[in-house]
């Protein structure tokens, strides 16, 4: 099972995103000059700041004391200051977690951070505000940049399917035995971070490390909540509940999107790479999926990320195509044919040896291991 890269300094990319970072920087190289901090609370490091040189830093979303500030600023440190009455930051170095994202979860998933990010995005959407659409851009990126450090070095495969999945069900209990196979086999399961499917998989990840009857208990406590509709509350509620009485699980990723909003994201996922932008975290979940993406029974969504990833597959634009294996054969050449045109699209390309079409959850894992050699 594979253990996601801890987040230590970047040295060699000059980025400072924690206070023990901004620490051992100091102890160690004596100097700031041209490093980046990312929104780390600076208050309590004034005698640092003024005693280290700061010649073409950056300081993105940092507060600090104003003597402090003049000093950087003198320096000719660049200075984002934070932003006031945002319930997000835009500056951030660390992806989020479910515990930030669900912040007061107990007085009603309303009032989370999540909650308040969604209400502030259709605000500032709905009103045409140029520094509202700044701020998403620049959070996207940060988030960006975020993600690509978690992931560097790992074998990521995209797990893809419907938020339709209800718990309690067959298929949902399929697609977290899959994300527990798959991170047991060393793979980091990366979903689109909301409900259904999505959850799924990434319970079986967090279920990975963790004794086989764990998840099969979990499943039936989830199931008293089948699904985030009539209440995110309950239903989140739920997942913590797990979490609690099963602590230590697995890691993986979401990528969910506030553009979905009224999705909440999973909690199982120990990394969240949320965005504003749904096309950035669209193409960016297909593009880190280096070992592969097993697509579920879905509907559109899915149908539409079938084809998103076939695109760069077919023109090799990423270079070697990477694995794609469908699940449920019914599903995708009679409801939904998506297989015939994926084969069809494949025929005679690089392509053809990496797509593959399975009956049943379980042949996912060997076909994955087929199509990658």
């Amino acid at each position: 099972m594979q253990t996601m890269p801890a987040h230590a300094a970047h040295h060699d990319d000059r980025e400072i995103e924690t206070l023990q970072e901004f620490d051992a920087t100091v102890s160690a190289r004596g100097t700031l000059a041209g490093f980046r901090v990312q929104a780390v609370d600076l208050t309590d490091r004034t005698r640092e700041l003024l005693a280290t040189d700061t010649t073409g830093a950056v300081f993105l979303g940092c507060p600090m004391r104003e003597n402090a500030e003049a000093k950087v600023r003198a320096d000719g440190a660049m200075v984002f200051p934070p932003v006031p009455d945002l319930p997000f930051d835009p500056y951030r170095g660390l992806l989020y977690t479910p515990d930030e994202l669900f912040t007061g979860l107990r007085a009603g998933y309303e009032r989370t951070p999540d909650a308040l990010t969604y209400a502030w995005f259709q605000r500032t959407k709905a009103d045409g505000d140029i520094l509202g659409s700044m701020l998403r851009s620049v959070h996207d990126d940060a988030v960006s940049d975020a993600l690509d450090e978690l992931l560097r070095g790992a074998r990521v495969v995209g797990v893809m399917g419907g938020h339709a999945m209800a718990r309690g069900t067959d298929a949902f209990a399929g697609a977290a035995r899959l994300g527990r196979e798959l991170a047991r086999d060393g793979y980091t399961v990366a979903t689109g971070g909301g409900p259904g499917a999505m959850e799924a998989a990434n319970l079986g990840a967090y279920a990975a490390p963790l004794d086989d009857a764990m998840l099969g208990e979990a499943l039936r406590l989830l199931a008293k909540e089948p699904g985030f509709t009539p209440s995110i509350t309950s239903w989140a509620t739920a997942s913590f509940e797990v979490r609690d009485r099963w602590p230590g699980g697995g890691d993986s990723v979401g990528i969910p999107t506030w553009f979905y909003g009224h999705e909440p994201p999973n909690a199982f996922a120990s990394h969240i790479a949320k965005y504003f932008a749904n096309a950035t975290r669209e193409d960016g979940l297909l593009a880190r999926a280096n070992a592969g993406v097993v697509f579920l029974p879905g509907a559109a969504g899915t149908v539409q990320e079938i084809f998103d990833n076939a695109t760069p597959n077919y023109y090799g634009s990423r270079g070697e195509p990477t694995p794609m294996v469908l699940v449920d054969r019914a599903h995708w050449t009679e409801r939904l044919p998506a297989w015939p045109l994926l084969k069809s699209l494949a025929r005679e390309r690089s392509m053809e040896s990496r797509i593959a079409l399975v009956d049943r959850i379980e042949e996912v894992p060997e076909a994955l291991k087929r199509l990658g050699d």
